[in-house]
């Protein structure tokens, strides 16, 4: 890929949110490759109902603006495709064939103008016809952040994404437990998360008042029947959710304190003065490549921050300390396990900047693929 390249990513997610995924960083050091555009999809009135992370950029949507060299665009609409019960999977699915025809201007043109597009899993695939007809040559790659059986994609994505895998251009992997999701004929690469090293060496005071601090960061299957039994269980214990979502709405322990979602350098404050991190997730539900692609067991791991989390997210990995999610005995046991071993060496990972190197050009890093 040529400098000064034209790069469009179309995510569910929002370029200007607080709240930061892979994809966010990846825009970012995309637009120091060249021009770059964010399209945000599938955001309407229902948006409402679900709490939808976007909302407080309502009247920010349908207009191009322009942020740390990105071009966003949300858009808005009345009504958006979703999930839906079987019984109405054709009519849905007609829904869903409108919704992309109806795509706005700006969506085409600057389809239309790039050399390559990138879609994240989770619901973009269904622009994947309209950018071939807007821009038969452009390369499209698609970007596995997670399984669609595992955030419950609709019907109609999973459907459009069993038929236009084996024509993108290159699909990319943060994890190789995912590669079995797909049909034989794609192009896989590895291209593992990265870590933003500058931010998370920022400085800044401690925000806590003493004593012993655990933090936990996001929304991600939020499982509080965590704190329900460690609170109780470690009185003299602080814990700090961040971002919990409704699922933290409902934690009342006068040793937790509920924040919501804050800018992402803002919970770095949080990590690096905290006595050790948790990754609550729901462990019923819990893939295994998450323990490979899980961003805040990456973040906790590159401060030295000691990780409690469900005992299937362990592995190989140095520095987690697992407990059965539901048996308060194991939590408590891994509590006691992180709280008694200090400090661990820093993890290293690639940079974003590095890792964008591998999706604007997998072919020049050989041990990326995975064909």
């Amino acid at each position: 890929m040529r400098r000064n390249s034209k790069f469009l990513v179309i995510s569910r997610h929002d370029y200007r949110s607080k709240r930061k995924a892979s994809i966010h960083f990846i825009a970012r050091e995309l637009a120091k490759h060249g021009t770059t555009r964010f399209f945000s999809s599938a955001f309407s009135l229902l948006s409402r109902l679900t709490q939808d992370q976007r909302l407080p950029l309502w009247s920010r949507a349908n207009r191009v603006e322009h942020l740390d060299g990105v071009d966003a665009y949300l858009w808005r609409t009345l009504a958006h495709p979703c999930k839906a019960p079987k019984f109405i999977h054709g009519a849905m699915d007609r829904f869903f064939r409108s919704y992309v025809e109806h795509a706005p201007a700006v969506l085409r043109a600057w389809i239309a103008e790039s050399d390559m597009v990138l879609l994240e899993s989770g619901g973009p695939e269904m622009f994947f016809d309209l950018v071939r007809r807007c821009n038969p040559t452009c390369r499209i790659g698609y970007i596995a952040s997670d399984s669609l059986e595992t955030i419950g994609s609709a019907h109609y994505v999973r459907e459009v994404f069993q038929r236009v895998a084996p024509w993108f251009d290159a699909v990319y992997l943060p994890s190789e437990l995912l590669a079995p999701v797909f049909p034989p004929a794609c192009k896989l690469y590895f291209v593992p998360h990265g870590v933003d090293a500058g931010m998370l060496q920022a400085s800044g005071a401690s925000p806590y008042k003493g004593g012993v601090n655990l933090v936990s960061v996001g929304n991600m299957l939020f499982d509080p029947e965590f704190f329900e039994a460690a609170a109780p269980a470690f009185p003299d214990i602080n814990f700090h959710v961040i971002g919990g979502g409704k699922g933290a709405r409902k934690l009342a322990a006068p040793n937790i304190t509920v924040y919501p979602e804050i800018a992402f350098k803002d919970t770095l404050p949080f990590l690096k003065h905290a006595d050790a991190g948790i990754a609550p997730y729901m462990g019923n539900k819990v893939p295994a490549y998450l323990k490979h692609t899980s961003m805040k067991l990456m973040q906790y791991g590159h401060l030295g921050l000691l990780a409690i989390c469900p005992a299937m997210m362990v592995g190989e990995c140095k520095g987690r300390f697992g407990y059965l999610p539901g048996n308060p005995t194991s939590i408590a046991e891994a509590v006691r396990g992180a709280l008694s071993a200090g400090r661990l060496d820093r993890l290293d990972f690639l940079s974003w900047a590095e890792v964008t190197q591998r999706i604007v050009a997998p072919e020049d890093f050989p041990d990326t693929n995975l064909n």
